[in-house]
Formats: structure tokens, C-alpha cells, sequence
């Protein structure tokens, strides 16, 4: 089975080896038939501390690395969109 991507924006780089990324997705309202907006913010793996908050990043689901952290990042910049 393949991972799981999703892309989103880096909010906080402050934690060692650690990013959160901010994933907006689209869905529409089960009653007003709207689109509106829902948003998750997940942790990620970032081995050399490369990232830094507003940058665009791609991650991917990978093993638990620990208690909150099971995604881990692919790609950045021009290549995530």
C-alpha cells in the first residue's frame, strides 16, 4: 500500500529535528453544500533542521518516530507545488 503525501506550510521549526506543518484541505458541508476549509496540523521529521516557518513542504507517512511524530519530510520549496 502506498504512503500517505500531504502538503502544507511549515507554522513552527522550534523543536530539535522537528517541524509542524499546517495541511489546509477543502470539503464541503454535509447540509449547506458549501466548500469551506478544515486544517490539521501534523508533526514532522526534519533531519537537518533545513525548514523554516512559511516554507512550502511536502510530507509523507512513515513509521512512528515517536509519540506524536509519524510523518516525515520529501520535498520543499518549488517542488512541493
Amino acid at each position: 500500500m502506498p504512503r500517505r503525501e500531504l502538503q502544507g506550510v511549515v507554522v513552527s521549526d522550534k523543536a530539535d529535528k522537528t517541524i509542524t506543518v499546517l495541511v489546509e484541505r477543502r470539503v464541503m458541508h454535509p447540509v449547506y453544500k458549501k466548500i469551506i476549509k478544515r486544517s490539521k496540523k501534523y508533526s514532522a521529521h526534519d533531519e537537518g533542521n533545513r525548514h523554516k516557518v512559511g516554507d512550502k513542504v511536502r510530507i509523507e507517512e512513515c513509521r512512528p518516530i515517536s509519540k506524536s511524530k509519524s510523518w516525515r519530510v520529501v520535498t520543499e520549496g518549488a517542488e512541493a507545488s
